[in-house]
């Protein structure tokens, strides 16, 4: 109700009278009422404290879902989107976290249908969705808004969320991302040709058959024979940290069954860069093959930066320095609040 309308209410009958109008404002009666009037006004008005508490927070969607993250660290509030589809963010957190956690206060979340996080009894796992967990998240937290940080495949939830809500990012940090899905499985087709041994390539460049079809051909030799491993890393210690960091992933999400599936993700969002006017850190490797070294230059942020590291897949494993220096830079020069 408005206050003139509690006004209506709450003045007695009897200050209808003169002097008795002038004694109530002169009295301790009055103050106690307006502030009572103004005082959940000014409440609403006020900016939300983003002074986050380290831990696990109890997190549930719009729709139902409980959704596992871990808050840690001190500074500016960053959310990390993994990637996948349905990984985790036990990983990036165990090896990008000591780098991180001294300036940014990390929000490590586990998608639906991945890591610790439930999967989705209606099995929704629609880009639209997704991006709303995020938003969904940032409200339960009392975020105005956050430096959202995205891994491979989670370039593509992180790009769509900073469109769709531009006032909620303060920067968008992008990590290895893929921003156009058939462009990078066309970089691991080729480029896994040269790490495997096939008796004919013919068949997988054949470009009168579907890229799904001969990308599926080709992912039972990249197990056998470990092409995985020279698509994404330049070492074998790096490969063994990610791998060790891995373990503890429950592995009973079904998010990743269905991400590839879906067209929402199979979608160009290198289209939607040019309109997304927060600033932007692109992170990519120069033996990245899993993505593409050149996968970026498709990028059209306006207000872009790019960091290329000489590493594969995953740069705060094989250049953690380089990594930090490169985020912490970037986080530093971002502007307090959105405008």
């Amino acid at each position: 109700m408005r206050a003139s309308g509690r006004e209506t209410y709450l003045f007695p009958s009897t200050l209808s009278h003169p002097v008795a109008m002038r004694r109530f404002f002169r009295s301790s009666a009055f103050l106690a009422l307006l502030l009572g009037l103004l005082l959940p006004a000014l409440l609403v008005a006020a900016p939300r404290s983003e002074s986050l508490v380290n831990g696990t927070p109890t997190l549930t969607t719009t729709d139902g879902v409980k959704l596992f993250a871990k808050i840690s660290g001190q500074g500016v509030p960053c959310v990390f989107v993994h990637g996948g589809p349905g990984a985790w963010s036990g990983m990036p957190e165990a090896l990008a976290g000591p780098s991180l956690e001294d300036k940014l206060q990390m929000i490590w979340l586990d998608q639906r249908g991945s890591g610790r996080s439930q999967n989705d009894p209606a099995h929704n796992y629609s880009l639209d969705r997704l991006v709303q967990d995020l938003e969904d998240v940032r409200q339960q937290l009392g975020l105005e808004s956050w430096v959202v940080m995205a891994h491979s495949f989670g370039g593509t939830i992180a790009t769509e969320y900073a469109a769709r809500y531009p006032q909620r990012v303060r920067g968008l940090v992008l990590l290895n991302c893929t921003l156009n899905l058939h462009e990078a499985m066309k970089s691991t087709l080729k480029n896994g040709l040269k790490f495997v041994q096939v008796p004919d390539k013919a068949p997988y460049l054949d470009e009168s058959k579907p890229l799904d079809e001969r990308f599926g051909m080709l992912m039972p030799e990249l197990t056998a024979q470990n092409g995985w491993f020279k698509l994404q890393y330049t070492t074998e210690a790096g490969h063994q940290k990610v791998t060790e960091a891995d373990k503890g992933n429950p592995g009973t999400g079904e998010f990743g069954g269905y991400g590839f599936s879906l067209p929402d993700y199979r979608k160009d969002f290198t289209l939607l860069t040019p309109q997304i006017q927060a600033p932007v850190l692109v992170v990519t490797g120069k033996t990245d093959y899993c993505v593409g070294p050149n996968h970026y230059k498709m990028f059209r942020f306006p207000n872009q930066q790019v960091v290329q590291m000489r590493t594969g897949h995953v740069p705060f494993v094989e250049e953690p320095e380089a990594f930090r220096k490169a985020v912490l830079s970037f986080v530093k020069k971002l502007p307090r609040r959105n405008a």
